[in-house]
């Protein structure tokens, strides 16, 4: 287990209206200081075909997809232990500091990606903001389970709001 600090800084913009959360970047991720790196992951697929278009596969073009449709993107932990990617043995989470976004942006609604996500945004971050948050599946490749399509219907939620 190792004691890591979160290594990407939030991307989002004045004009950013829904806020999604992750828990804390896996070692692909850090790898390449870009939010769901891992080429497994199912993230980018889903938000594509949620908004009807090609994935994409750059930083810059992940950028902006993001600031196109005016998603911001973060994670949840600002520092934890953590073994490799596994978001069941984070321990000694601390959270990230969200009033920056909050009050720059006009975020209407918080989304956050993943059961480990979820509860540590409700029990770490809820209590400060008072802003309650929208659970969303997890799109690791450790939520097997879960088919794209099942994905692609739950995203749509922050295409609504």
């Amino acid at each position: 287990m190792a004691h890591l600090e979160h290594p990407i800084p939030p991307l989002w913009r004045p004009d950013s209206r829904i806020l999604i959360l992750g828990s804390f970047p896996s070692p692909k991720s850090r790898e390449q200081a870009f939010f769901y790196g891992h080429p497994q992951n199912r993230f980018w697929r889903v938000l594509a075909a949620v908004w009807e278009t090609d994935v994409p596969r750059t930083v810059e073009e992940k950028t902006a997809f993001l600031c196109d449709r005016h998603l911001a993107l973060w994670d949840v932990i600002a520092s934890c232990e953590i073994e490799g990617a596994s978001d069941a043995s984070v321990r000694d989470a601390v959270p990230n500091d969200l009033a920056p976004i909050l009050r720059g942006a006009p975020i209407s609604a918080i989304c956050t990606t993943g059961g480990t996500a979820h509860r540590l945004y409700t029990r770490l971050i809820a209590p400060i903001t008072g802003r309650p948050a929208i659970a969303l599946p997890s799109t690791s490749p450790a939520n097997a389970r879960m088919s794209l399509d099942a994905l692609v219907d739950a995203y749509r939620i922050p295409r609504t709001l």
